[in-house]
């Protein structure tokens, strides 16, 4: 584990896993931190590739007090492949010529539920993340990762529900793997199957009966065509 010096003397906690093969950087999902990967790790390392896991900023053991909570997209053709679990791409929300996902109004919603009971509300969403049967431990550890974010991680869901990136999958030329639950309570099936259109080069895999956390709800297949997509990189 280490961190990285970023802007005004804020720290983005990182890990750094050495391996001979392909690299793979982990990146976890809104309000989540680097321990969703716990069970996708030990899979990774065990085939040998290098890994880097990443929290980002306000979230996990990240700064919370940062100024700048975006996410640039720099890769680049330096990107040999991309993996979407439960992907809110090309958009989160509705809107013109896009018919998927909820509306800028529901985000509102939440984030004003976290102002009122941010234990709660995050308990709320934390239940509905998996929809096949997972242990409650492991609930609870979704629960508590959310805990550990601070307030301005709130804006970068206020965000999402304006980021459109519909100009941008289509100039990604790397292989895409789609990883989707088909009852996923948070992007919808229809949306990913939509997305997968505009990418170039991607295949879409559907979890029967999961919600929006594959990895934990359907593990082994999961794991399976995540080390298939990399070993054909």
């Amino acid at each position: 584990m280490a961190f990285l010096e970023a802007e005004d003397g804020k720290r983005v906690y990182y890990e750094h896993h050495a391996g001979a093969g392909r690299p793979v950087v982990l990146v976890h999902g809104w309000s989540a931190n680097a321990h969703c990967w716990d069970t996708v790790l030990p899979a990774l390392l065990g085939a040998g590739h290098a890994v880097v896991l990443v929290e980002h900023r306000a979230c996990g053991r990240s700064a919370k007090d940062v100024t700048d909570t975006s996410i640039a997209h720099r890769l680049g053709d330096r990107l040999g492949g991309l993996v979407l679990t439960g992907g809110a791409t090309p958009r989160y929300t509705q809107a013109d010529g896009w018919p998927y996902g909820g509306t800028p109004a529901d985000v509102e919603g939440v984030l004003a539920g976290l102002v009122a009971d941010r234990a709660a509300t995050f308990r709320a969403v934390a239940n509905a993340v998996c929809v096949k049967e997972v242990s409650a431990d492991i609930v609870e550890s979704v629960w508590l990762a959310f805990m550990e974010t601070g307030p301005k991680a709130d804006a970068t869901l206020r965000d999402l529900a304006s980021v459109d990136q519909r100009d941008i999958l289509p100039m990604i030329g790397a292989p895409v793997l789609m990883l989707h639950g088909s009852d996923d309570g948070f992007v919808s099936f229809d949306g990913a199957k939509a997305a997968k259109d505009v990418f170039p080069n991607a295949r879409l895999v559907e979890f029967g009966g999961c919600g929006h956390a594959p990895f934990w709800e359907d593990g082994d297949t999961y794991r399976s065509e995540l080390l298939a997509f990399l070993a054909g990189l």
